[in-house]
């Protein structure tokens, strides 16, 4: 099968929506699939409002509608409800196309940390977005229950995957801190709710995993903790295998693909008992799930580290895009495809 995805989400940024699209599409064509990305950096960009690392197209269509056109997919994944997003949704249904979608984050709940939208008006604004599609993407049966009491009606599974052969335990000296070591590892920013865990008392070392807008103010602001900066591949892997609790501070997280990477290290997991936690973390087994996120984390010090492995272990990258797979099925082919890959390919002779 042929597969577009657009995305405003890609490299070089450094979050759990890359991650998760970057490992689905690997696995895509190691099942014999030809997958084709359409992505900010094909196209002229501004800095994101109040983050400026994130670059977002301006006036993507024509160049899109190039990309598709010239692709020819049988079937077309809309992964982000960003510029591109919008610019793909529109594309398909002037042109008759199916296409799917994916809800990796709760915007309403970032916007509202931001500025003063209604949750309402946000939701309503993902719905008719969403709503256009033959399926749209959830990861846990929360998010899939919470955006059903809000009126989304054609919603499909998608869990997500970790790498087991490079998230694994590893020795704890990698990390010459006063134990007992609390981590967290993700973007550094506002919606993170990263000052939960830096203002949680902790009897050991703390340690930050990851750069974003906010790192200057909580660096200043908590200067006790040890500020690592992004780290990547084997060097992540070892940072978060040395650490002896992970804390995950988020409130609007629909998954948080870092839980599973520690709980593959053979680290617990502290959280808020919130959508996204409660489905990946078992409370008193592969983590602790608390209202007060400094007793969740001594609780989580108390756990076998071989469970967190073994529910680790049950999350390949491959059953999560099989299961991706099988939510394209319901695109794949329609007339109007084969139009436009027909159409491509004799501009292509001319």
């Amino acid at each position: 099968m042929r597969i577009m995805v657009v995305t405003d989400a890609w490299f070089p940024q450094t979050n759990g929506v890359v991650n998760t699209l970057a490992q689905t599409a690997a696995w895509l064509e190691r099942f014999g699939h030809e997958v084709r990305f359409s992505e900010p950096r094909e196209f002229r960009t501004i800095a994101c409002p109040s983050y400026p690392e994130i670059r977002v197209a301006m006036r993507p269509m024509p160049q899109l509608a190039k990309n598709i056109e010239a692709f020819g997919p049988e079937a077309v994944h809309i992964a982000t409800d960003g510029p591109l997003g919008f610019a793909a949704r529109r594309y398909c249904l002037r042109q008759g196309l199916r296409f799917t979608t994916s809800y990796h984050t709760q915007f309403p709940q970032y916007l509202r940390s931001r500025w003063p939208i209604p949750l309402w008006l946000s939701y309503a604004g993902l719905r008719c977005f969403h709503g256009a599609a033959q399926a749209c993407m959830v990861s846990t049966q929360s998010v899939r229950s919470a955006l059903r009491a809000r009126g989304f009606k054609n919603l499909a599974n998608w869990q997500r995957g970790v790498d087991t052969e490079l998230f694994r335990p590893r020795s704890k000296d990698f990390l010459r801190l006063r134990r007992p070591i609390a981590a967290y590892v993700g973007r550094v920013a506002v919606e993170k709710n990263v000052d939960a865990f830096l203002r949680m008392p902790w009897q050991g070392a703390k340690i930050v995993i990851g750069d974003g807008p906010q790192r200057a103010r909580l660096q200043s602001q908590y200067p006790q903790a040890l500020y690592a900066g992004f780290r990547f591949g084997e060097d992540l892997a070892a940072h978060l295998a040395a650490a002896d609790v992970l804390v995950f501070p988020s409130l609007t997280d629909t998954f948080g693909l870092v839980n599973l990477e520690a709980m593959a290290c053979g680290v617990p997991v502290a959280a808020f008992p919130v959508t996204g936690p409660i489905d990946v973390v078992q409370d008193g087994v592969t983590g602790a799930l608390d209202t007060d996120l400094a007793r969740a984390a001594c609780r989580a010090l108390q756990l076998e580290p071989g469970a967190c492995r073994e529910r680790a272990l049950q999350s390949s990258w491959a059953a999560c895009t099989r299961e991706f797979e099988g939510n394209l099925v319901s695109c794949r082919p329609s007339l109007l495809a084969r139009r436009v890959r027909g159409r491509a390919i004799m501009e292509r002779a001319a």
